[in-house]
């Protein structure tokens, strides 16, 4: 029996995804929730790879 997709957080879902790399419909319903591109945060190609540890950190720092 699987469980309700729609009942997880997405850090549940997540983490089931994790544990249950085969079912696709867990997998679809994770790739659903994610933010839409005309919310995503987009970034030079050209970063050095200190600005890239930077950002990666801010980014850590606002997840926890």
């Amino acid at each position: 029996m699987k469980p309700d997709y729609t009942k997880m957080t997405r850090q549940e879902l997540k983490t089931y995804v994790l544990s249950h790399r085969d079912d696709q419909e867990a997998i679809d319903a994770l790739i659903s929730r994610r933010s839409p591109d005309t919310e995503a945060t987009w970034y030079d190609i050209d970063l050095s790879p200190a600005q890239i540890q930077n950002v990666l950190a801010q980014k850590l720092k606002l997840n926890q």
